[in-house]
């Protein structure tokens, strides 16, 4: 027989003061689990997330309006410093840009050139993101050891061919700034092996760990049709099962002559986001070595490119495939040195638009490594 509590008791379950209440946790804008100067303030029901607002603009530097009051060569050095960790790939998409506008061509050399240095790249950003993102899980502080020792051989070579680690402005409109050192190719090899055995190391640590693994699997899953709905791309999309690349579908460079595959997940959540980046890495080796073997000889910058560029009205949208997805650049010219109007569409940007609906509906640590997965460079979305 059902009873009913004892008024002492009703009165107990009636009181407001023993309710629950939401609360509100700031993360950022500085703080290690953002990786940059972002900030999410999130509002938790216990260790539930049920609500997360994100804010950007902490590094905005006036990309744009910069490189519009410069001309086409000086404000190449804003553009490098947007996805900071893959600077030369950035350079090439804005050099593509202006050089569609300007109908300027490249040497055969130089876009070979190009190609080495941007997949030298991709591997420095991803391997920036394996050893963070094996921090972010949790007793995985090896990986930051094992994917710094390849950054900085990454770096060094940079270096050795451009003068500069990070921030080269190697890659010139026409071309390249210079041609290569002459033990370039056996260097190249060298690096290549390093990676390789980076690679393993990392794939040895995590991927076939059962503790990163259980972490990872099933969390954050995002489908394909969201994904398209949100404006994601790259690594992020393709985890979704969506083999959309734009070196495959729009090649630009010498790509077409690349034989390379593109790596897909298969329910597009945290684990296949982690497994996407690792396998780029392996074919990003692989572009590189086609590249040395056809690597010709010959110019590395056009010798019919004027001192000063002047380009009447134009305009024109190149994509580019960044490390972080669609990096594209718009570039518009009404006369003059300077362009009229310059706009970057940030990967990093559209791909946290996914964030909130990823991160509601699970634990606080959860929403750190969400966070993680996304592989967002601050100084791209805030430009």
């Amino acid at each position: 027989m059902t009873r009913w509590p004892e008024p002492a008791l009703v009165s107990k379950l009636e009181d407001p003061s023993l309710n629950t209440v939401d609360m509100t946790v700031n993360i950022g804008p500085q703080h290690p689990a953002t990786h940059g100067v972002f900030r999410m303030v999130l509002t938790i029901d216990g260790e539930m997330v049920v609500d997360c607002e994100p804010y950007i603009g902490y590094l905005h530097r006036g990309l744009e309006k910069l490189s519009e009051n410069n001309d086409y060569r000086q404000a190449m050095g804003y553009w490098d410093r947007t996805d900071y960790l893959a600077g030369m790939a950035c350079e090439a998409a804005y050099c593509y840009a202006v050089e569609k506008i300007s109908g300027v061509t490249v040497p055969e050399r130089a876009e070979y050139i190009r190609v080495i240095m941007a997949e030298l790249s991709r591997i420095n950003s991803h391997f920036m993101f394996l050893g963070a993102f094996g921090a972010d899980v949790g007793s995985f502080g090896t990986s930051f050891v094992y994917a710094w020792r390849e950054r900085e051989r990454i770096y060094d070579f940079f270096e050795e061919v451009a003068g500069d680690r990070m921030f080269p402005t190697y890659i010139k409109i026409g071309g390249v700034a210079m041609d290569l050192p002459d033990n370039f190719e056996s260097r190249v090899r060298w690096l290549l092996g390093s990676i390789n055995q980076g690679l393993e190391d990392l794939d040895g640590l995590l991927t076939g760990n059962e503790i990163f693994v259980e972490r990872c699997r099933d969390l954050a899953p995002m489908t394909a049709e969201r994904a398209i709905a949100l404006g994601i791309t790259g690594p992020v999309l393709r985890a979704t099962g969506i083999p959309w690349d734009i070196r495959k579908a729009e090649p630009y460079g010498v790509y077409d002559r690349l034989k390379f595959d593109i790596p897909v997940g298969r329910q597009g959540d945290i684990f296949d986001r982690f497994f996407v980046r690792l396998s780029e890495m392996y074919q990003s080796t692989r572009i590189i070595e086609q590249c040395l073997d056809q690597m010709p000889g010959g110019l590395v910058l056009n010798p019919d490119l004027p001192k000063t560029l002047r380009i009447d009205n134009a305009e024109a949208y190149f994509r580019y495939e960044g490390t972080k997805g669609e990096y594209g650049v718009y570039a518009m010219a009404r006369g003059g040195n300077k362009p009229y109007r310059m706009k970057l569409r940030s990967p990093s940007f559209c791909n946290l638009s996914a964030l909130r609906e990823m991160v509601v509906g699970t634990y606080v640590a959860d929403a750190i490594i969400i966070l993680g997965s996304l592989d967002i460079v601050l100084g791209e979305v805030d430009k």
